[in-house]
């Protein structure tokens, strides 16, 4: 234990026991709600060294806990080998070397590994409305007044801003129409009817709606039908000899 303590509180290993201290009560202020472990993703540039992609906090504490573990065991080698003066001084500076560069060679990897496991998603975008049925929201749809209910991929709704233009400018959409967004539609779309949002207008954060004709949607493609091996050869017949 005495062994522990000297070289817990000695060069090299001191500064990373000082930044482990930080880091656990960091942690444990995130376990009691006070701070959130995407506090310094803003601060810090990891990707310049090669540990980008998970929340700063994470990848420090990693290099953090790795450096300190390595520091300490080195100090515990430098401790037992009896060097002193200039001798002891180089050795110290080389386990403080080494254990950042172990750190950061194991961060590496973990961040690697989580990047494999968990790979980045777009985040989610207007522009995956387009295309999909909605639910009209409010007592009528026209170029500037309009709002609808649109159902997302993973299930989720949201309200949108919808207008309608062409020759249905101004038609009324009854509360409960559905409509989906069809470039060019004419006619006007009444409760039960349908329609296709069509665009996005990034200006004004609205989408365009016009009429869609359900009957006429031919559905999602077929799937490609597996390819057949092609005979080479011509198959030959015996020949009858009477």
């Amino acid at each position: 234990m005495r062994e522990f303590l000297s070289a817990a509180t000695s060069f090299p290993a001191v500064p990373f026991g000082a930044a482990l201290a930080v880091v656990v009560f960091f942690w444990l202020l995130v376990l009691a709600g006070a701070a959130d472990h995407h506090s310094f993703d803003g601060d810090l540039d990891t990707d310049v060294a090669g540990i980008g992609g998970v929340p700063v906090t994470v990848t420090v504490s990693v290099l953090v806990v790795v450096g300190w573990f390595t520091s300490l065991t080195g100090t515990v080698l430098m401790h037992r080998s009896g060097t002193t003066g200039l001798v002891r001084a180089g050795f110290a500076c080389a386990v403080f070397a080494g254990a950042l560069l172990i750190g950061w060679i194991a961060t590496r990897g973990f961040v690697r590994c989580f990047r494999r496991r968990f790979p980045d998603e777009p985040p989610p975008s207007r522009q995956d409305f387009l295309g999909r049925v909605c639910t009209i929201r409010t007592g009528s749809v026209s170029s500037d007044f309009g709002q609808a209910e649109v159902v997302a991929a993973d299930g989720s709704t949201a309200i949108v801003q919808v207008r309608l233009a062409g020759p249905a400018d101004g038609a009324a959409l009854a509360p409960g129409s559905t409509g989906a967004l069809v470039p060019g539609g004419a006619g006007a779309l009444t409760s039960g009817s349908a329609g296709l949002l069509y665009a996005y207008d990034d200006a004004g954060e609205f989408f365009w709606v016009s009429a869609y004709d359900k009957a006429l949607d031919p559905g999602p493609p077929p799937p490609p039908r597996p390819r057949t091996a092609q005979r080479t050869g011509a198959r030959r017949t015996p020949r009858r000899t009477g």
